[in-house]
C-alpha cells in the first residue's frame, strides 16, 4: 500500500526540453511533420470556423449609438400616487422613495397621467406629461418642477453611488 511520504511531488515537474535529440519529443518536437500548425508561431485564431463566414460577420450590425448624455426618468402614475398619498402629501423623490414607489432618492421622477387623481397633494417633481399636469391641475393640487441642474446633478451622483457599489 503506497505511503503519503512515497507520493512524487507533480507541483514541482521539471519542464520537458524538446527538440534535443532523438530520444523523447526528438526530432519534431511533438509537432508531427509538415504543415501549419508545426511552424513558428504557427495556428489558427480560435475563433477562425475554417473558411466559413465567421460569426462575426453572419450577425447584423448593431445600428445607432447610446446618448451618454440622456436625462432617465422613474416614471410614476398618478393612480399610484392616489393610492399611497394622503390628502395634502408632498409627492418629491424622498417620499416616492419611501413609499417604495421609485427605487433611488436620486432618481429623477416623471409623473405620467394614468389613472385618476381625487386628492389635492403638492408635487415637487422632475417633470410631468401634459396629461398628467391637467389632471394635477383639475384637482385643485400644486406642482413645482425641480431644475434642470439638479437633474444633471442627481445623475452624476447616482453613477457615483454605482461606482462605488461596483467598487465594494
Amino acid at each position: 500500500m503506497p505511503k503519503l511520504n512515497t507520493f512524487k511531488s507533480n507541483n514541482r515537474k521539471s519542464r520537458t526540453r524538446v527538440g534535443r535529440g532523438n530520444g523523447s519529443k526528438g526530432t519534431y518536437s511533438g509537432r508531427g511533420l509538415k504543415g501549419q500548425k508545426s511552424r513558428s508561431g504557427g495556428g489558427v485564431p480560435v475563433f477562425f470556423e475554417g473558411g466559413q463566414l465567421p460569426l462575426v460577420k453572419r450577425l447584423p450590425f448593431l445600428r445607432g449609438f447610446k446618448n451618454r448624455f440622456k436625462i432617465q426618468f422613474s416614471l410614476v402614475n398618478l393612480d399610484s400616487v392616489e393610492s399611497n398619498f394622503k390628502d395634502g402629501d408632498l409627492v418629491d423623490p424622498n417620499s416616492l422613495n419611501d413609499k417604495g414607489i421609485i427605487r433611488k432618492k436620486t432618481d429623477n421622477v416623471k409623473i405620467l397621467g394614468g389613472g385618476d387623481l381625487t386628492k389635492k397633494l403638492d408635487f415637487s417633481v422632475h417633470a410631468a406629461s401634459k396629461s398628467a399636469q391637467d389632471k394635477i391641475k383639475k384637482s385643485g393640487s400644486q406642482i413645482t418642477f425641480i431644475s434642470q441642474d439638479e437633474i444633471v446633478e442627481n445623475q452624476e451622483d447616482s453613477k457615483k453611488d454605482q461606482q462605488s457599489d461596483n467598487n465594494s
